[in-house]
């Protein structure tokens, strides 16, 4: 079951991935490349080159999940994040997956803790 909602913390992984990685590599590239934890509970989004195939590794109650999606035609966006930051948020995660850019995207300020 697809269990990431808007309350998930998501981080971008900004090099190219490898998609023939698994769950041990990519646990690795959190570790040695991000300095978190793949059991934190954060969701890490990994892209290829060709930007069309993603994985999200996230960690549920009782152990990993990996959701991955390969794009028949066409490409996944860039996501819209400050520069020298890897946070990302749903909103621009979910127009990632849909193949949707924003070309002005213009944030009305919202309370976040």
């Amino acid at each position: 079951m697809f269990a990431l909602t808007a309350a998930n913390r998501y981080e971008y992984y900004a090099k190219p991935c490898d998609m023939r990685k698994g769950f041990d590599t990519l646990c690795g590239l959190v570790t040695n490349e991000l300095g978190r934890k793949a059991t934190c509970g954060d969701v890490f989004v990994f892209i290829n080159k060709a930007r069309n195939t993603i994985k999200l590794l996230h960690w549920e109650v009782d152990g990993l999940v990996i959701y991955h999606k390969r794009l028949e035609k066409g490409t996944f966006g860039h996501p819209q994040i400050q520069p020298g930051q890897s946070t990302i948020r749903w909103p621009e995660l979910v127009l990632m997956l849909e193949g949707i850019t924003a070309t002005k995207l213009k944030r009305k300020p919202r309370f976040l803790l």
